[in-house]
């Protein structure tokens, strides 16, 4: 009898402990489960917020059809297309190729002319001159030098529209060196260039503007290339001349940074779009190079008027950016073509923009009326005889793929009916 009662107890101990074994290991399955599941919800989650966020901002347009798609997949949520807008087709037709291909370039129009300076023809190559395109005969019909001092890319050129061109500060080199203060006035007659005062620090890619006689420069980089500047300075100037002897500080603009439209119009000074932040020279590295940092992208519009105060004005259809020559007025309005938008929020890639804008300054709205042949960044535009044209910049890698690739020389116009 003993015997069997220490066999029964010895029984009932093992299937204790195998009923333990079995909860626990019931347990832990359970909670590893509930972990996958959670990190499934939160991964959905977080792609439904962000996909929310950009839809919120009028980015993105979809439906409950094309979100349950994107909750379906993870790296390519996003498509490399969706800061595409909605925009009708023009008819472009295609001029002839400037001389050379530029990326970071400038230009100005004085009547039928349209001058092209400097720039990028690769990371490694800049250009040190200028040419010209006659909107008359449609041709590229001179080249001369700029000076040995002058930048040669991210400038801040305006006309007085009528024989004097004024070219402020930029970046001396290629790669990613820093900017210089040196500024210089061209007589398009004479093809002389002549130096003025320097600014009081250098910039990089400042916005640059003749407004009720005065040179006035403003925003910018600074000598790093990556902070934005705030600083606003003016000058008087007067055919060619500069008649004060240093720069009078000015209201600081609101937001700073570099490669922004700048505008007058009507008595009225308008800053369009831009960025903060920018490539950066790698530490160490002899020849500047490039090294890829945080930008971000804005959609902000500024005016100044007889109040001597930036009023904010209703923001670009979306964030666009490297459009500092890539403007003209046309009657009442500004147009604007092409740019850089907000990176690809999975990808982090640069996206190039396509569209062309319209800036109605009597109602102080934005329309899109239209697409470029192809997304481009850092065009140079003009606009004679009811077409208007651009050239240069770089382009996209295709319909599908807004990433900018190919530095390009080509030329383009269409009619506008507005």
């Amino acid at each position: 009898m003993s015997r069997f009662l220490h066999k029964h107890n010895i029984s009932s101990s093992s299937s204790k402990k195998l009923v333990f074994l079995i909860s626990i290991t019931t347990l832990l399955s359970v909670a590893v489960i509930a972990n996958c599941l959670w990190f499934s919800s939160s991964s959905i989650i977080k792609t439904t917020t962000t996909y929310w966020v950009l839809q919120k901002k009028g980015i993105i347009h979809t439906n409950a059809t094309k979100l349950s798609h994107l909750q379906s997949k993870k790296e390519s949520v996003i498509s490399p297309t969706f800061a595409d807008l909605d925009a009708p087709d023009l008819p472009w037709e295609i001029m002839p190729e400037a001389p050379v291909p530029r990326l970071d370039g400038a230009s100005v129009q004085i009547n039928n002319l349209l001058y092209v300076f400097a720039g990028y023809a690769s990371l490694d190559h800049v250009h040190s001159h200028v040419d010209v395109f006659n909107f008359t005969d449609n041709k590229w019909t001179e080249r001369f030098d700029m000076p040995k001092e002058m930048a040669h890319s991210h400038l801040g050129v305006v006309t007085d529209g009528n024989r004097y061109i004024y070219v402020v500060s930029g970046q001396y080199g290629p790669q990613c060196r820093a900017p210089i203060a040196r500024s210089f006035v061209l007589d398009t007659e004479t093809k002389k260039w002549s130096t003025i005062i320097p600014l009081p620090f250098p910039r990089y890619a400042p916005a640059t503007q003749i407004w009720r006689g005065r040179l006035h420069v403003m925003g910018g980089s600074k000598e790093n290339r990556h902070t934005p500047g705030l600083d606003h300075w003016s000058i008087a100037v007067k055919d060619g001349k500069v008649l004060e002897k240093q720069w009078r500080n000015e209201v600081p603009i609101p937001r700073g940074g570099p490669h922004r439209a700048c505008v007058v119009f009507n008595d009225r000074l308008f800053v369009i779009g831009g960025q903060e932040g920018d490539f950066m020279a790698k530490p160490g590295s002899p020849i500047f190079k490039c090294s890829r940092r945080h930008e971000v992208v804005y959609d902000d519009v500024y005016m100044l008027d007889d109040e001597m105060k930036w009023k904010t004005l209703p923001p670009m259809p979306k964030p666009n950016s490297h459009i500092e020559c890539a403007w003209v007025i046309v009657n009442n309005s500004i147009i604007i073509t092409g740019g850089t938008t907000e990176k690809h929020p999975l990808t982090k890639r640069m996206i190039l923009v396509g569209e062309v804008f319209q800036f109605h300054l009597d109602s102080l709205t934005w329309s899109v009326i239209g697409k470029l042949p192809y997304r481009v960044k850092t065009t140079l535009a003009g606009f004679w005889n009811g077409y208007l044209y651009f050239t240069s910049g770089q382009r996209d890698r295709g319909p599908d793929n807004p990433q900018p690739r190919k530095v390009i020389g080509d030329m383009w116009r269409t009619k506008l009916s507005l």
